[in-house]
């Protein structure tokens, strides 16, 4: 009845967000946030040597260092897939004790300086480390300053954007599915594969994409673990770095390079953060 002497009441409220007048103080402050990101972006852009950025990019080096950055990056994002969809399944579903001080730990990454993550790992992986010593005497592996070290320093920094992208998508998906599933007789994995992972496939993609892209980006721990050894471990941002001292023009197209791959991760994944504007 109500909604048929006032119609109006059976609709949603009207969305007006950012119809309001923003006050004159806070559209000069945020116009003044937006030149702190946009001028060093500008920057790049102004001082890149367009005419000879295709040889540039095309040079020997920086094709070895792309061609590592992408092996490294994709491993690694591999690595991550098959440890930290099941570690988010477990944050998501499983109650145990300590599982909080476990989640903190796991996304410690993020928040922790990347040359302390790489002091970390070498401290855990190499020659006198916690696990190295005893890889290297039992299995003959020796991870630092090697392409292996380089994609376990990427998988430690970039795996927690992962977890969490998928513990989240596993937490908001509708479980009324997984029990119907089960109730007409799907075994676990079953479910799993035709019913859970489907239903957060989005998230599983976005924290793949995240995952891939934060690798590629790993400067701190990659340095510090693996060092900056051309075709071995001298991944993208390592030649940046390194150019900037012998070659300032190949360093602003290797880094336009990144920032055109991170703008774009972040533009696709816009969506799945904010809802198209």
């Amino acid at each position: 009845m109500a909604s048929t002497f006032w119609p109006e009441m059976a609709l949603p409220p009207p969305d007006r967000r950012g119809s309001a007048a923003a006050p004159v103080p806070f559209l000069i402050l945020a116009g003044a946030g937006v030149a702190f990101f946009v001028l060093p972006l500008l920057g790049l852009l102004v001082r890149t040597p367009w005419g000879s950025a295709r040889e540039l990019l095309t040079s020997s080096e920086a094709l070895t260092a792309l061609r590592l950055s992408l092996i490294a990056s994709l491993s690694a994002t591999a690595i991550a897939l098959l440890l930290g969809v099941p570690l988010a399944w477990i944050y998501a579903r499983v109650a145990f004790p300590g599982r909080a001080i476990c989640r903190a730990l796991t996304v410690l990454p993020m928040v922790l300086p990347p040359v302390v993550g790489g002091v970390a790992l070498l401290l855990a992986f190499g020659r006198g480390g916690l696990l190295g010593g005893w890889l290297a005497d039992v299995f003959g592996i020796h991870l630092p300053f090697t392409t292996a070290g380089a994609i376990l320093a990427e998988t430690f920094v970039a795996m927690p954007f992962l977890v969490i992208t998928v513990e989240a998508g596993l937490r908001s998906m509708d479980t009324r599915f997984e029990d119907a599933a089960r109730t007409l007789g799907a075994r676990r994995w079953t479910v799993l594969w035709r019913v859970t992972l489907p239903l957060v496939r989005p998230s599983l993609v976005a924290g793949a994409i995240l995952c891939w892209a934060r690798a590629l980006g790993e400067f701190g721990a990659t340095i510090t673990f693996a060092g900056n050894f051309p075709g071995r471990t001298q991944t993208m941002p390592l030649a940046v770095y390194l150019a900037l001292e012998t070659s300032p023009e190949s360093a602003i197209v290797l880094s336009l390079v990144l920032l055109v791959v991170s703008l774009a991760v972040l533009v696709g994944l816009r969506d799945r953060w904010l809802g198209a504007s």
